[in-house]
């Protein structure tokens, strides 16, 4: 009517900006959602949100901080690097090209599928499948890896690098999350039914493992490798699945008379978070009980100095770690 009569439009008022920016917020993640999926604490994303520019948050109809997908995925990556130890102040303002190629470098070496290869295994294979919605044939392409390897090979040389090239495809959006799911539960099947299938006289032998992840670490899969490998060096294993409370696993340990307390940790929890756990826990837990943590966190690449706790970065340190704990009860 404004431009029938000649005048000029009236600009949109304030109520109704806000409504629209309400709108485009709606559904999307808060400030925890992100913290949780990224592993990148809530006060770290503000800091780099005043320092970096980055992340640049909507807000929703309440004022809150609510997060893109572009802008969470990005912050995956990010994190992704900074468990390489790369510094926040290079990364977070970088071109997304750049942090692509920072990637690119960073990526660790079980990931490349060289050791895959060289048993005539293509690593690439799986993930077509998996993104072709395959799971039946996924699964059963892996279970007949696993019988033509052998357990201790096919961790080693297939499921571990087959899952950071899996995760490396999540983070970068080339993997839907049901998709990811999906491959989890394809692996842990085969796993769980390879080691059960491991004769029960061949699992008496000490250490007695008791295996879990503290709260907030959900990812299960490191755990599910280790206990493959431990079962196949005669440990007698007991898993108590992810995210076991401190409390409850010095109680656990001490009613199944564990001799390894041993915990998987994926790079989710920040390095601060990780410490302090293990301390309080190894302070917790009775003295004659060894405390292995085991996985990516950048927070296991330093020796933490404190006395039985063994940092286990790699798979292939298990049987090793196996061997000098009977050493010493040997010596003992």
């Amino acid at each position: 009517m404004a431009e029938v009569l000649g005048l000029p439009d009236r600009p949109p008022s304030a109520a109704t900006e806000a409504a629209s920016a309400g709108d485009a917020a709606a559904g999307l993640p808060g400030i925890a959602a992100v913290e949780r999926d990224t592993g990148i604490a809530k006060d770290t994303l503000r800091i780099w949100e005043r320092r970096y520019g980055f992340p640049a948050p909507l807000r929703d109809a309440l004022g809150e901080r609510v997060y893109p997908p572009e802008q969470v995925q990005r912050l995956r990556l990010l994190k992704r690097l900074l468990d390489a130890g790369h510094r926040p102040g290079r990364v977070v303002g970088a071109s997304d090209e750049a942090l692509q190629e920072l990637l690119q470098l960073s990526k660790d070496t079980r990931s490349d599928g060289g050791a895959a290869a060289a048993l005539g295994v293509d690593l690439d294979e799986f993930l077509q499948m998996l993104r072709r919605h395959e799971v039946l044939d996924l699964r059963r392409q892996l279970a007949q890896t696993l019988l033509r390897l052998g357990l201790g090979a096919f961790v080693r040389e297939v499921a571990a690098p087959l899952t950071v090239r899996v995760g490396e495809a999540w983070m970068r959006g080339e993997l839907e999350v049901f998709e990811e799911h999906c491959y989890s539960e394809a692996l842990q099947q085969v796993l769980r039914q390879a080691i059960q299938a491991i004769p029960p006289f061949a699992l008496g032998e000490r250490p007695r493992v008791l295996l879990s992840t503290l709260p907030g670490e959900p990812h299960g899969l490191g755990l599910l490798m280790v206990e493959a490998l431990l079962a196949l060096e005669g440990c007698q294993c007991l898993s108590l699945g992810v995210q076991t409370p401190a409390s409850e696993l010095v109680k656990a340990a001490v009613a199944h008379e564990t001799d390894v307390l041993a915990l998987s940790f994926s790079g989710l929890l920040n390095a601060a978070q990780v410490q302090r756990q293990l301390r309080d826990l190894r302070a917790a837990l009775p003295e004659r009980v060894a405390l292995w943590a085991g996985g990516s966190a950048a927070a296991l690449q330093r020796k933490s100095g404190l006395p039985g706790l063994e940092h286990l970065t790699e798979l292939d340190q298990v049987a090793p770690a196996v061997a000098a704990w009977r050493g010493g009860l040997t010596a003992s």
